[in-house]
């Protein structure tokens, strides 16, 4: 359970602190999938360990005066992975639809970053903002089209996702920044993230907040697969969430595993915390 989180029913449930549905703005689902690692794998232990690094936080938000306890987070736990990929992303996605019909944000804990096709499905948007090391716009890797070095490329082909923003990104092969060239993508480099705020007619458009924790420098989040230097600071990450956390109608923060001492997933529950805090303290 995520701390501060009440427990997600679908079937009218009133037994001990569980919630209806309809009583949750905010549902955090895991996704523990780990089949497309391509170095460190690990993200199957993500959700847990993320739930876990998130307990000595405080409920108390002094910025925005809230009680994350009091926001109306639910948590529906983890949606088990399976070797189907494709498969498991369609049941993924179902679970995550059901969220958004109940009129609630899904927070999905990650789990390699192809989950967040799934998310993206679920939630519909026209822009979708990632934080994130790599392009991620493979066409496919090692001839695997669902593989988490592919999905910026496999959302940009869904239907009426217009456009893909990537922060922080700083490596990807020739053809990935060939791809990343077009009209549709717009890259946002490390050293220019900082002074990145959100176009307005990005503000106008409904979007969707993916994180990969390796958008961090490793020196902050070593436990994630494939580390890359030169990358962001916390509070960076932390800014772009506060900016974008307002427009989004879905988030998740991806590709934490189990290989440090939780650094990688304090990072990735305060993030989720901070989309929560400032999506509430606008939208409610």
């Amino acid at each position: 359970m995520f701390p501060g989180a009440t427990d997600y029913r679908t079937n009218g449930s009133d037994a001990g602190h569980a919630a209806d549905s309809e009583d949750a703005n905010f549902v955090v689902v895991g996704a523990p999938l780990d089949a497309s690692t391509t170095f460190q794998p690990g993200t199957r232990f993500g959700p847990r360990r993320i739930r876990t690094f998130a307990e000595p936080f405080d409920d108390y938000d002094r910025r925005t005066g809230l009680h994350f306890s009091e926001l109306g987070v639910a948590d529906h736990g983890d949606v088990r992975a399976w070797d189907d990929v494709a498969d498991y992303l369609e049941w993924l996605e179902g679970t995550l639809r059901d969220v958004v019909r109940d009129d609630a944000v899904p927070l999905l804990l990650g789990g390699e970053h192809t989950v967040s096709l799934a998310g993206v499905r679920a939630v519909d948007p026209d822009v979708v903002v990632c934080l994130d090391a790599h392009l991620d716009l493979y066409d496919a890797y090692d001839g695997n089209e669902l593989s988490h070095a592919a999905v910026t490329r496999r959302i940009l082909e869904v239907e009426g996702v217009e456009e893909a923003v990537l922060l922080g990104v700083r490596t990807g092969s020739e053809a990935e920044w060939e791809r990343a060239a077009a009209d549709d993508v717009t890259v946002v480099p490390p050293e220019d993230v900082r002074d990145w705020s959100l176009p307005d007619d990005l503000a106008a458009r409904n979007c969707y907040l993916t994180v990969d924790i390796d958008a961090a420098d490793p020196a902050y989040a070593p436990g994630t697969g494939t580390t890359e230097p030169f990358g962001l600071e916390p509070r960076e990450l932390r800014d772009v969430v506060r900016q974008v956390a307002s427009h989004a109608n879905g988030f998740d923060v991806v590709e934490v595993n189990d290989r440090d001492d939780g650094q990688a997933a304090a990072l990735a529950g305060k993030l989720l915390r901070e989309f929560v805090f400032e999506h509430a303290s606008v939208s409610f």
